[in-house]
């Protein structure tokens, strides 16, 4: 039986490592994720944990002392946002290279420049392609849940990638809802104990970290960093199964939200998720057949099953929190329609770019979407494919 209670979606993170109890936490605050390793530091001062909570003097040392940590032997996490993740950016990549299953809380942030503190994608769409494991939160239950998987899924023996779990700064961080937590000793059980195979402290083993690798090696190692990732479609899936019978909540790839005989629909990531189902409700007691895909398994990208879910749409919008400045849409577009065009699943599909900064993002700018998604299901016509939506004229 799960214990109910009221927590916003950094105290509900914050909960869920005091229960995980790692080894190390560096961190260094950053609006809107400081409340994490703040809430979680009042559990080091108070005994209820035996972690080592370091303090660092940026966010670029927090990555640098997890990735220490994790090449020792120790479990390891941390959180970030925004610039903070920006000014991690070198160790990220050292630290999906060196193989290391550090847990991170991203809290979604417009990264700078001009400067604001509010919700969008641009942090996570910046390392998207960084050997990361990413997954996507709608409220506060699923970052809770996507945290309580992690370990086990990036510490798999076939995986050993870091992994990230993503919730939308402000909406959900700070938003209180009601929500089911997991007792202790149930995800002590379900973690287990992290027992790595190789580090630096195993004296019977002596081994280096992090040594050069030029043309003789370096390509061999990303292609084992590509297969690991492949990997983790299968172990995410595996993971997801257990919790479901340890919760009786259910997790895919993607969460479908009446597709079945849907002719129109949207794909989306996080905390639009909810505001996209209110106007499916609204749209299908009209009598229209709406649907909704609800992105949280971003990388690796389920590209196959995602075409087969959208592929006898009559039309189809992707909407992206971040725009990726590139003049064709933003990224969540990108991937999907490689994925379709892939598996040769021709839907017309539009481009949305919405909620840059923060910008609220509301039912009537979700019905605007579907409005237009109607028209294209008509005609099959797309006067331009690359659009923005709560975009002031």
């Amino acid at each position: 039986m799960g214990i109910r209670e009221r927590l916003s979606g950094n105290e509900a993170v914050a909960y869920g490592m005091r229960q995980i109890n790692p080894d190390v936490v560096a961190a260094f605050p950053i609006t809107p994720s400081t409340e994490i390793p703040q809430y979680f530091s009042t559990f080091v001062s108070n005994g209820t944990v035996d972690t080592e909570f370091v303090a660092v003097e940026s966010e670029h040392s927090a990555m640098s002392a997890c990735i220490g940590a994790e090449a020792a032997g120790a479990r390891a996490m941390t959180a970030t946002s925004a610039n903070g993740l920006s000014y991690m950016w070198e160790m990220i990549y050292i630290a999906s290279s060196l193989r290391l299953p550090i847990v991170m809380n991203l809290v979604n942030r417009a990264v700078s420049g001009p400067l604001n503190i509010h919700n969008d994608h641009s942090d996570a769409m910046g390392v998207r392609d960084s050997g990361w494991i990413m997954l996507f939160s709608e409220n506060n239950q699923e970052a809770y849940d996507n945290l309580i998987m992690a370990h086990r899924i990036a510490e798999h023996k076939d995986v050993l990638l870091p992994l990230m779990i993503c919730q939308d700064g402000f909406i959900t961080s700070h938003s209180i809802e009601n929500i089911e937590l997991i007792e202790d000793e149930k995800v002590k059980e379900f973690v287990g104990k992290y027992t790595p195979e190789h580090y630096l402290l195993n004296d019977k083993e002596p081994i280096a970290i992090g040594p050069l690798d030029v043309q003789t090696y370096l390509f061999e190692h990303k292609y084992q960093q590509a297969e690991a990732m492949r990997n983790a479609k299968r172990v995410i899936k595996e993971v997801a199964e257990d919790f479901e019978k340890m919760t009786g909540r259910k997790y895919s790839f993607f969460e479908e939200y009446k597709m079945e005989d849907a002719e129109i629909a949207v794909v989306c990531m996080n905390s639009t998720a909810g505001t996209t189902k209110t106007v499916v409700d609204s749209l299908r007691e009209k009598g229209v057949k709406a649907g909704m895909v609800k992105i949280r398994m971003f990388r690796p990208f389920p590209a196959e099953e995602l075409a087969e879910a959208l592929g006898n749409l009559k039309a189809l919008a992707v909407m992206d929190k971040s725009d990726s400045l590139n003049g064709a849409g933003g990224a969540l577009f990108e991937d999907v329609v490689s994925g379709m065009y892939t598996a040769k699943k021709q839907v017309p599909t539009v481009s949305y770019v919405y909620g840059i900064g923060g910008r609220d993002t509301t039912s009537k700018d979700i019905e605007e979407v579907y409005s237009y998604l109607q028209e294209v299901a008509k005609t099959g016509n797309i006067d331009n494919p690359y659009r923005y939506v709560g975009l002031r004229k």
